[in-house]
């Protein structure tokens, strides 16, 4: 058998989609293609009080399956919340779940499906080095995630986040294994987002699409054995593809998403690229402005965004954002014709900076100003006596760190923070 020092395989996985009006309307069909019959529908208070749940539970009854709802879900979920659904899960049988809403649901009923499957300790799955980042002992029961918003890309991605509250960071569970059975993607689902909702989970779609895009090659990496190959196996030219046709769909759309939502074709567009997306970094990976989103969220004092829950938060499609020109400034020199040509899909008339390592960091505090991002890790409470806590949070994220392009350590991320106290 030859050996090889470098990496040279890579993989790619993802999820049957059905995409379109009117997808969801025949999720009672799919499920019961998968063989469910009693299903539980995951979702959250707010988007209750939409009527979307039900109508998902109209749809899945109407095919004769056997429905019931948990609507606990925690925005930007916990330890806590996560252990509050699985105790509400555990108290009956099921052959399979339906998460509805955003990633906080999909996540969610990722993590029932998991510890209802395989009962056991929340530590012992959750990441390393803050868990045992151990893998699930066999296949989970069917999964059809229905996102309600254009961001997080969890319909597509192996991976669910949560809070960490006793030690103030977010970390997650990443296995193939986690991946939903089948997205039902229905971009009529998120004509009722606010402005500020859809402004953030766009940002997130696109720093899913960029920090795949410029990740670490995937032939960068030391040679993995077949057991020990990743969910995130860094840059390769399948993820590529996802991740430019996100950008180039966001580039059209996502200003007009945001400023009139009422435009079905620009929701479209941006819920397409939050598919693709995810396609993308669901197997290539993200790495820094993820890693600084972490303890930006999780470090929270009395940020309260528009549109989100009357409480102190840093929504995560605005956390990975803040410190993303900074981060892009910092791997610019690892591969300049990608970082200018991803600037280039985002905004090709976007005028030329004299320096071409401002080029994407110009397009993105550009694009985030005109859509009411905060400006900077400063407009959510943060100061230069919050760098060392921040750095200590993107630290612990080394899943994430090692996917990056070139080394992270603190000093860089320190300067990283910096940087992104203000962006414009």
């Amino acid at each position: 058998m030859t050996e090889y020092l470098n990496e040279t395989v890579f993989t790619w996985g993802g999820v049957p989609l059905k995409f379109g009006a009117g997808a969801v309307d025949e999720i009672g069909h799919d499920l019961g293609q998968q063989g469910a019959r009693r299903v539980l529908i995951v979702t959250d208070p707010g988007l209750m009080a939409t009527g979307i749940p039900q109508r998902v539970a109209e749809a899945a009854t109407a095919a004769g399956l056997d429905v019931d709802t948990y609507d606990g879900v925690h925005v930007e979920p916990t330890d806590e919340s996560f252990a509050a659904a699985v105790e509400f899960a555990s108290r009956t049988e099921w052959d399979g779940f339906i998460g509805v809403g955003g990633g906080s649901s999909i996540d969610t009923a990722k993590a029932i499906n998991l510890l209802t499957t395989y009962p056991g300790e929340l530590n012992d799955y959750l990441n390393k080095p803050i868990g045992e980042g151990k893998a699930p002992p066999g296949p989970l029961k069917p999964l059809v995630a229905v996102p309600t918003t254009a961001g997080t890309g969890a319909e597509s991605t192996p991976v669910c986040v949560l809070d960490l509250l006793g030690l103030k960071v977010k970390t997650g569970i990443s296995h193939p294994r986690l991946r939903p059975t089948l997205a039902v993607v229905d971009p009529l689902l998120t004509l009722s987002l606010p402005a500020a909702v859809t402004a953030a989970g766009g940002m997130d779609v696109l720093c899913h699409a960029l920090e795949s895009y410029t990740a670490k090659p995937y032939h960068a990496f030391s040679r993995h054995t077949p057991e020990s190959r990743v969910a995130y196996c860094g840059s390769n030219p399948i993820s590529d593809l996802w991740a430019e046709n996100a950008m180039r769909l966001l580039g059209r759309s996502f200003r007009s998403a945001v400023l009139t939502g009422g435009n079905l074709a620009a929701r479209t567009d941006v819920m397409l690229a939050a598919t693709f997306a995810g396609m993308g970094f669901g197997n290539a990976g993200v790495h820094i402005p993820h890693a600084c989103g972490y303890p930006i969220a999780g470090m929270v004092r009395d940020y309260v965004p528009e549109g989100y829950p009357d409480a102190p938060l840093v929504p995560h499609g605005q956390s990975v954002s803040l410190t993303a020109p900074a981060a892009f400034r910092f791997t610019f020199p690892t591969d300049p014709g990608r970082h200018l040509r991803a600037a280039e899909l985002l905004d090709p008339a976007a005028p030329r900076q004299d320096d071409p390592r401002e080029q994407l960091p110009s397009v993105l505090s550009s694009l985030m100003r005109d859509i009411g991002i905060p400006n900077g890790v400063g407009a959510v409470g943060y100061g230069e006596g919050d760098v060392e806590g921040l750095v200590d949070g993107a630290l612990k994220q080394q899943r994430l760190l090692n996917t990056a392009p070139r080394p992270v350590g603190g000093e860089d991320l320190a300067a990283v923070f910096r940087e992104s106290v203000t962006n414009w």
